[in-house]
């Protein structure tokens, strides 16, 4: 039997911020309402709820605005990653989102490495461009170059 929840934070898959949704007992629970992605329904929260759209508003605009600003800053940034190589150069290995977001934190840009998305695994040297989920429908770029350690 479902339950219904509101969610306080954009999940992916399921709805945005301030939506009422309908989840299986269970999953609401045990992960949405532990972690803060939602609250259940009752109808004191619903009464809250519209009261406060206007401030849900603004929070999700708030966030639109920053993810804007940083996929500008992420448009210039290029990373360069070295790594061990065998004789043929191919790489012991492949480079990690982890390995892609201490490289970023190193410019000075604090992304978290799940918000990288590597297409394919990079296992060999070049230039690579790889994809970071900035929030909802939006993404930005950057240019990774995987050389050689010497």
């Amino acid at each position: 039997m479902p339950m219904q929840v509101i969610l306080s934070e954009d999940v992916a898959n399921l709805g945005q911020m301030g939506e009422l949704i309908a989840v299986k007992r269970g999953y609401g629970r045990n992960y949405l309402i532990p972690r803060g992605l939602a609250v259940e329904a009752t109808p004191r929260n619903i009464k809250r709820l519209e009261h406060d759209k206007r401030s849900i508003d603004q929070k999700r605009e708030k966030m639109l605005a920053h993810a804007r600003t940083l996929a500008q800053k992420l448009a210039g940034i290029s990373v360069t990653i070295s790594k061990t190589t065998s004789d043929e150069d191919r790489l012991y290995g492949s480079v990690t989102n982890r390995e892609i977001a201490d490289a970023l934190s190193e410019e000075g840009i604090t992304i978290d490495r799940r918000k990288i998305e590597i297409a394919e695994p990079i296992r060999s040297l070049g230039v690579f461009t790889v994809k970071v989920k900035l929030g909802p429908e939006m993404t930005g770029e950057i240019k990774v170059w995987v050389v050689k350690a010497e």
